[in-house]
């Protein structure tokens, strides 16, 4: 989902950001899901101005933007029903003088992370420098009506931390935890189907009627580059090029998929520090040493006591196997980090690892839409594959390790039986479409990228007649706000999209990797 510094907003995805955060108490919560619309009402009035929101931390560019709703239908299939409002800021171009007459719309990660907290990451990346920039909360996301938080889920992740990553336990409270979700929301009128990447799409195709844009430009990265693709695929007029990042293509994006891209980010990883002298000497096989560690924890977890890294007493931390593995996707330790933590682990040293675990126990409750994401990955993702699907796929990326480490997707536990409980139409028909246009578009990937893997954009480039892909070494998952290399890329293709400027692709290499004394 990720907010958080870079890495933390990295950490927070499902395929992006699958983290829980919520507003602090006093901040501008959406109001309840039944005020959202007017049952029978009649066609959407379209943007609506209104004040920003008020964010639990203040976001600086929101005090020089244009604020509103967009209130559209909540199920375009059934004309007349309820309509839903979706929070907008039109935030202007560093250079008023003569920004670009085309301006920049955004399509956040997650599904479910609250997209007004990417706005700093945004403006230090330089996306609104020389034209305004349009952030639209997807649908069911923190300041809309309704807002599909589950408080319910963040409470049970702070848990989690004490528990088994795949234990019994773990699955039975996370279960109950959806379950009464799920309760809540459909009681509050809440039409769960209708949250979905179709929809998704055809809220952004109604903002820029409703704002009045002849032509814009779509950034979206993770999540957010499934919806800028069926986006392009179902609503391409108007747009006048599309840039992804950390790239989800919506053709074969499925929970056994996920096991792909975790072993891919993971081996460039290790591959990366064979590279350079010091790593590779230091830590010189660190696919075993991984294994050894997955293995001896999901035998003989340790618990400990810890205390988070914001402070406060200590929580009860329980590292297992499953844990280990979906601490380093998370990005936490960082990727440079990695060789020294597992060195450090096998050493009997857990501290890195332990700390990463403990961050958990520390939820913003309610910020985070795992309704939205529940919606999507019960609808698009799971259909047409099952349990043991997941597990085969991860035997295949990760040979010998235990099943009970291999058998649930990476970042999404339990994902089966969750959706079992979810209980939304299967939609993997209609949205496993490939993407086919000629449309300039720019890919980024970056090869540390254990959530999105970097090879999986080549496939979708190969639809996309004038795109231009680029991978940049050493960066993980969100490439953007963490490269300045790729800041000047996107910047040069927004400016010329079919010509942009790559060469600084070619200068860059991963940083050194920390190297501790023996």
């Amino acid at each position: 989902m990720p907010k958080h510094s870079i890495h933390a907003a990295t950490a927070a995805a499902a395929l992006a950001c699958l983290a829980a955060f919520g507003p602090a108490p006093g901040s501008a919560a959406s109001p309840p899901a039944q005020s959202a619309g007017r049952s029978g009402t009649a066609a959407p009035s379209g943007f609506v101005p209104g004040p920003c929101p008020k964010t639990p931390e203040p976001i600086e560019a929101l005090g020089s933007a244009r604020c509103g709703f967009l209130e559209v239908p909540e199920n375009r299939s059934r004309p007349g029903g309820r309509t839903i409002k979706l929070a907008v800021a039109v935030i202007p171009a560093v250079t008023p003088a003569k920004p670009a007459q085309d301006p920049l719309v955004f399509m956040a990660g997650g599904p479910g992370a609250d997209t007004f907290d990417d706005i700093p990451f945004l403006i230090d990346s330089g996306l609104n420098k020389d034209r305004e920039l349009i952030v639209m909360a997807q649908r069911g996301n923190l300041y809309d009506q309704p807002n599909l938080a589950c408080p319910e889920v963040d409470r049970f992740n702070e848990q989690a931390v004490g528990l088994g990553y795949d234990s019994t336990q773990a699955q039975q409270l996370m279960l109950k935890a959806v379950k009464d979700c799920r309760a809540r929301l459909t009681a509050d009128g809440v039409d769960l189907s209708a949250y979905n990447t179709t929809e998704n799409a055809a809220d952004f195709a109604d903002l820029r009627k409703a704002l009045g844009i002849p032509r814009w430009n779509v950034y979206g990265y993770s999540y957010g580059s499934n919806l800028a693709l069926t986006y392009l695929r179902l609503h391409p007029e108007g747009i006048r090029a599309v840039a992804i990042d950390s790239i989800t293509p919506p053709q074969v994006v499925t929970l056994p998929w996920t096991w792909g891209s975790t072993a891919e980010g993971i081996d460039n990883i290790f591959a990366a520090c064979a590279a350079q002298p010091a790593c590779k000497d230091r830590y010189p096989d660190l696919h075993r040493t991984l294994t050894e560690q997955v293995r001896k924890l999901e035998a003989h977890p340790l618990t400990l006591n810890v205390t988070p890294p914001s402070g406060g007493k200590p929580v009860k931390v329980v590292l297992d196997g499953g844990a280990l593995l979906n601490l380093i996707v998370a990005f936490t330790p960082r990727p440079k980090d990695i060789p020294a933590a597992l060195d450090e682990l096998s050493r009997g040293n857990p501290e890195r690892f332990a700390q990463a675990r403990a961050a958990g126990s520390v939820q913003k409750v309610g910020e985070f839409a795992h309704g939205l994401t529940n919606s999507i990955a019960c609808a698009e993702w799971a259909p047409g594959y099952s349990e043991p699907d997941v597990l085969k796929a991860g035997r295949k990326a990760f040979p010998g390790w235990p099943d009970t480490v291999l058998a649930q997707a990476p970042q999404l536990p339990f994902q089966y039986p969750v959706c079992r409980e979810w209980n939304v139409p299967d939609r993997a028909s209609v949205q496993r479409v490939a993407t086919v246009s000629s449309v300039p578009a720019l890919l980024i990937s970056g090869t540390f990228d254990v959530k999105t893997g970097a090879s999986w954009a080549k496939g979708v480039a190969r639809d996309l007649s004038r795109s231009t892909a680029v991978q940049v070494p050493g960066i993980g998952h969100w490439v953007v706000p963490q490269s300045p290399c790729a800041q000047r890329v996107l910047a040069s293709f927004f400016a010329r999209p079919t010509a942009p400027d790559t060469a600084c692709v070619d200068d860059v290499e991963p940083a050194p990797f920390t190297i501790i004394p023996k």
